[in-house]
């Protein structure tokens, strides 16, 4: 008689593991429609980047395109992606800890 108060728990446990899940499969689903915008050179070069950490689109300001300097445009282009990259995680990260009550939970991202 025991294990039956046990069996209850371990049931309630399951469901709350799989409420979570559901949660998170949802999250991830609004994810892949999210957009960020990062931008470098005060605006010249903006990246587009999805809340699943894809690059969607770059935009570049013709004025900044200089063909006696193209490592500058390189680098502005770089450095729009990483900031698009980083509000993405920052946002992710932030939907997950709602989802999780900011449990760690290895491989999810």
């Amino acid at each position: 008689m025991g294990k039956m108060p046990m069996m209850g728990g371990m049931q309630n446990l399951v469901k709350q593991a799989q409420s979570m899940q559901n949660k998170m499969a949802k999250v991830q689903q609004e994810l892949e429609t999210y957009r960020v915008n990062g931008t470098a050179g005060g605006g010249m070069v903006t990246a587009v980047v999805s809340g699943k950490m894809e690059l969607v689109e770059i935009k570049i300001n013709k004025e900044v395109v200089n063909p006696d300097d193209i490592e500058m445009l390189q680098d502005l282009i770089v450095a729009a992606v990483k900031e698009g990259q980083k509000k993405a995680t920052d946002h992710s990260q932030r939907e997950m800890e709602k989802v999780t009550g900011g449990l760690s939970i290895p491989g999810m991202f």
